[in-house]
């Protein structure tokens, strides 16, 4: 049957409901027990007696004669009501010939077994609480598009029990990273969303306007700023989760707004950073996934043990056949070309050494590791190496072929960290979008002084690889094309 003749179908039985004297939307509705609750305690309810209420949608309904079979869903689980007409002779009738799949009851009663020996509630009462018009998905076409699956994700939910536990299971994945991090001390703070000038990550910004200011904002591509200055206001160790906006490519790996987390941890550095985030690491895989291995694209991830350490210049010699210290910009571009790269305007050295590592390398790293200390062209706001000053003191955590994470000793040199601001606008100027900007209100906090630390950041692009899938599909709604 069509949709629009089940609907019609659903509006009489609205109105037969309506003439009956019943609300079909009341406000009111009691409970009692939740449907495990009531199967997990089952042996003294039934003894006992004692009525109880539960509430619920219909996911089952038969009828045999004078007796009415519910299978009634809540977020715990599923009970079975028995519905006879001899104890609930008033609107059995009614009940009978128009409720539907889909629709919420309020049921009191008792606990028993029926004859087959299924745990039930003998129903005294029924209250209707939702009259659904709209019949659920596997009853008239399932749920097999992907672009209806994203709409409207509240039927994916509904009707597939492993969507409804990954979202579990995300909240698992940031409640243990929440409270690993308070439970060393770090304090939870908020930054603002809307920025006058975006920074903290290489990323081309959203624009939106303020009306009462009559100025334009960008909303934040990273954390990471604000979070410094308040280091400098004295806070020694803060964090926060909170959502980033990317105007950029959408991939298995990609998505515009996102959750991420960043937490800036003063007096530390590289060296303390590597033990505090892999021991993070751990804990929120153990409190996400139960264990320390994860299966991803058939492979097993082994979260366990030490994780080695891979030295940048090292790796990119030996995969891309290019000495970092030695090469130019021309055979930079030469070997990107032969490997089909696209290149941009005003690409400079740091970007195109990023794209052949992303390339070339960062798809054949799948066992957890630590990527040791880059050029300084790629991350203009971490600490120069000690012993090499071209180079950072910043780690990525890598697995499964991407980027999950990372940290770095964080610059706090004004004057250096001008020079490489500076840098970054030169690269603007000539047509890289994504370089970063001036920031002369953060320079301004450098110089009342910031004390050294070590700053450290990662999304849920982790969770979607624990989880093995599209980042996309680890969203509940995710961001869609808008419908002409």
């Amino acid at each position: 049957m069509a949709l629009d003749k089940l609907i019609a179908e659903r509006l009489k039985k609205l109105e037969n409901f309506k003439e009956a004297g019943i609300d079909p939307y009341p406000a009111q509705s009691k409970r009692t027990h939740l449907a495990s609750e009531a199967l997990a305690d089952f042996s003294k309810l039934s003894k006992s007696k004692k009525k109880i209420f539960i509430n619920g949608r219909i996911v089952g309904l038969r009828v045999q004669g004078g007796l009415m079979f519910i299978d009634l869903q809540d977020e715990s689980g599923n009970i079975q009501l028995l519905v006879r007409k001899n104890q609930w002779k008033k609107h059995f009738n009614l009940f009978k010939n128009n409720l539907d799949i889909g629709d919420f009851l309020e049921a009191q009663g008792s606990l028993f077994k029926t004859k087959k020996g299924q745990k039930s509630i003998d129903v005294k009462n029924l209250k209707l609480l939702v009259k659904s018009l709209r019949p659920l998905p596997d009853q008239w076409y399932g749920l097999e598009d992907v672009e209806i699956k994203f709409r409207q994700r509240y039927l994916d939910l509904l009707i597939n029990p492993e969507i409804k536990e990954l979202f579990i299971k995300k909240n698992k994945f940031w409640r243990a990273t929440r409270n690993f991090l308070t439970n060393n001390s770090f304090l939870e703070v908020e930054t603002p969303v809307l920025e006058a000038i975006p920074g903290g990550a290489d990323a081309e910004p959203f624009v939106t306007h303020h009306n009462a200011l009559d100025t334009d904002f960008y909303l934040r591509i990273s954390l990471e700023i604000p979070l410094k200055k308040i280091l400098v206001g004295g806070y020694e160790s803060v964090f926060e989760i909170g959502r980033i906006f990317r105007n950029e490519g959408i991939s298995s790996e990609h998505l515009q707004d996102y959750t991420q987390c960043e937490f800036y941890w003063a007096y530390h550095d590289i060296n303390d950073l590597k033990k505090f985030s892999e021991q993070l690491y751990k804990n929120i895989v153990k409190e996400t996934t139960g264990g320390l291995k994860t299966k991803w694209r058939g492979k097993e991830i082994k979260w366990g043990g030490k994780w080695p350490e891979l030295d940048y210049y090292k790796l990119f010699k030996k995969k891309v056949g290019l000495d970092i210290d030695k090469v130019s910009l021309t055979e930079l571009k030469k070997k990107a070309r032969q490997h089909k790269i696209k290149l941009e305007k005003g690409l400079g050295k740091g970007r195109l050494i990023d794209l052949l590592y992303k390339k070339l390398i960062r798809p054949g790293l799948i066992q957890p590791a630590f990527l040791m200390n880059p050029p300084a062209l790629l991350e203009p706001l971490a600490k120069r190496s000690m012993s090499n000053p071209n180079r950072v003191e910043r780690l990525q955590i890598v697995a499964c072929g991407t980027e999950l994470g990372k940290g770095f000793s964080e610059g706090n040199d004004p004057v250096d960290q001008r020079a490489r601001f500076e840098e970054q606008m030169a690269l603007r100027e000539s047509g890289d979008k994504d370089a970063q900007r001036l920031d002369e209100d953060f320079l301004n906090a450098l110089e009342y002084g910031m004390p050294p630390a070590a700053g450290f950041g990662f999304s849920e692009r982790l969770f979607a690889i624990l989880m093995d899938r599209p980042v996309r599909e680890t969203v509940i709604f995710p961001l869609m094309r808008i419908k002409k």
